[in-house]
């Protein structure tokens, strides 16, 4: 009848058409996949560095693991890289910029963990060190895939190796290692804060269309 002459029709002219450029439909989950594993993560390290720094603290003793003691920042620790920036000129940053900061500050100071672990003087900080600072290479690398899926270069060259000069008494050792541990608190906290904001700017899981011409 009518409705199978249609249907023939329709199939004629569908066979006989043009070829036509594929559309091919891909799930961009890259950089959004990758922003939700970092913020996990650095969550997890602040949970990780609460404990390990108690114990750490202990393990220095007076006045180190007094609750008030708050020492001031000596000059010989600034090469530890410092978290203490004003919020508001951080928020202002382009996140390539934060995510570059992040990048070659926790780089550097997974550096001077790996030196502290071998000096740790228990078969028990040594192994909570060690775990910790695979954790933090763990974050250095996401860092890395966050920034490539966003398309931002990483930092030229690998960071600088640690170059503090050797504590003059056993005091200042351990004000560099209390400082340490303080700065790397402070990053983690803000860091988690910076990839909450990044991650409601990139969502999840992002359905794009994409036309791959053929012999266009």
């Amino acid at each position: 009848g009518d409705s199978w002459g249609i249907f023939t029709f329709l199939c004629a002219a569908l066979c006989n058409l043009p070829a036509l450029p594929a559309l091919n439909c891909t799930e961009e989950l890259g950089a959004g996949q990758s922003i939700q594993k970092t913020y996990d993560l650095t969550r997890y390290l602040e949970h990780q560095l609460r404990t390990l720094a108690g114990t750490y603290l202990n393990y220095l003793g007076p006045p180190f693991n007094e609750p008030d003691f708050n020492p001031p920042r000596l000059a010989r620790v600034e090469r530890v890289p410092s978290a203490t920036v004003d919020l508001d000129l951080w928020r202002g940053l382009t996140d390539n910029a934060r995510l570059a900061a992040n990048y070659r500050a926790y780089s550097r100071l997974l550096c001077y963990l790996r030196a502290l672990d071998g000096q740790a003087g228990t078969a028990e900080l040594r192994h909570r060190l060690g775990h910790f600072c695979s954790s933090l290479q763990g974050l250095v690398l996401s860092i890395a895939g966050v920034m490539s899926s966003l398309g931002y270069p990483l930092p030229a060259g690998p960071p600088a190796p640690p170059g503090t000069p050797v504590a003059s008494n056993d005091f200042l050792k351990k004000m560099d290692d209390f400082w340490l541990l303080k700065e790397l608190q402070t990053w983690l906290w803000r860091s988690a804060k910076d990839f909450n904001r990044l991650k409601k700017k990139v969502p999840p899981a992002v359905v794009t269309l994409r036309l791959e011409a053929r012999g266009f």
